[in-house]
């Protein structure tokens, strides 16, 4: 028997586009360019759960593949919390891969870099805009102010994985600046968070335990990718397309995409059979 020849990547010999990592590329990149002119950092994030109709069941729909969901098209919600048997798979998956990451011969030329964080999230009225809130982080050790910012939501694109454990929503915020708020907090949240990072990303493992004004605790469990350098963010998607500068530069916000969509399908991919 013959081998196979070599063959063309299709008769006019380039791969044909990636509608599914253009679209979202072209979401990310219409939320950036009509964001509010306002200071602040663009925040993108994947964050990994499931897609669920009202009733509660997981979202099912006539698809055979993973798809992109016309924003606001189904009723279905997002639920980000996983079980914390889910959370320690991934803790053990995380940690197994920065070991075998920092070892010779391993796939990725980047190893996974580790920290673990705890912090404190204090919520505050914001006298813009009763449906937002001015959010204090702190570190809960040193008591340190580390952010103090108000998060405007720019826009979601939910992506259904009928063929995998969970599903995954791409999040576009924007995160404004603000100087520390005066009176007293509406709620307090803890963050225990295992981040870790590789090149442009940042995976981030958390257990968040959640304090309303009647003093009942509610812990969850969250993992979510996300840019790491904003300021990288911005730049490339402002020479996207730019004909005026040199090539690698007007396709370099593509190539973060995929990158991101590539970690996040990954992600998703690896969620154990403990979910629910």
């Amino acid at each position: 028997m013959s081998s196979l020849p070599p063959l063309s990547l299709s008769i006019l010999g380039v791969e044909p586009l990636d509608e599914f990592i253009k679209e979202i590329a072209d979401f990310i990149h219409h939320m950036i360019i009509s964001r509010p002119d306002l200071p602040g950092n663009v925040e993108v994030e994947a964050k990994i759960g499931l897609l669920r109709e009202r009733g509660g069941g997981r979202l099912s729909l006539p698809v055979l593949v993973e798809t992109i969901l016309t924003p606001d098209s189904i009723d279905c919600r997002f639920e980000s919390n996983m079980t914390a048997a889910q959370h320690k798979h991934f803790n053990t998956l995380l940690n197994e891969l920065k070991i075998s990451s920092s070892q010779p011969g391993y796939a990725s030329s980047s190893p996974l870099d580790y920290h673990h964080l705890r912090l404190v999230d204090s919520f505050y009225p914001s006298e813009t805009n009763d449906r937002e809130k001015i959010r204090v982080t702190r570190d809960e050790k040193s008591g340190a102010v580390i952010e103090c910012m108000r998060k405007i939501r720019l826009g979601d694109l939910n992506i259904y994985s009928p063929k995998r454990l969970a599903d995954w929503r791409v999040s576009v915020n924007l995160e404004v600046p603000c100087s520390h708020p005066v009176g007293s907090s509406t709620h307090q949240r803890k963050k225990d968070r295992m981040s870790y990072s590789h090149e442009e990303f940042n995976i981030d493992l958390t257990q968040v335990t959640s304090t309303n004004q009647s003093g009942t605790p509610e812990i969850l469990h969250e993992l979510e990718l996300e840019i790491a350098r904003p300021a990288l963010l911005l730049l490339t998607a402002s020479k996207r397309g730019d004909m005026n500068v040199p090539e690698n530069e007007r396709n370099a916000f593509d190539e973060l995409i995929r990158a991101f969509v590539n970690n996040a399908r990954i992600l998703a991919r690896n969620a154990s059979d403990s979910w629910h």
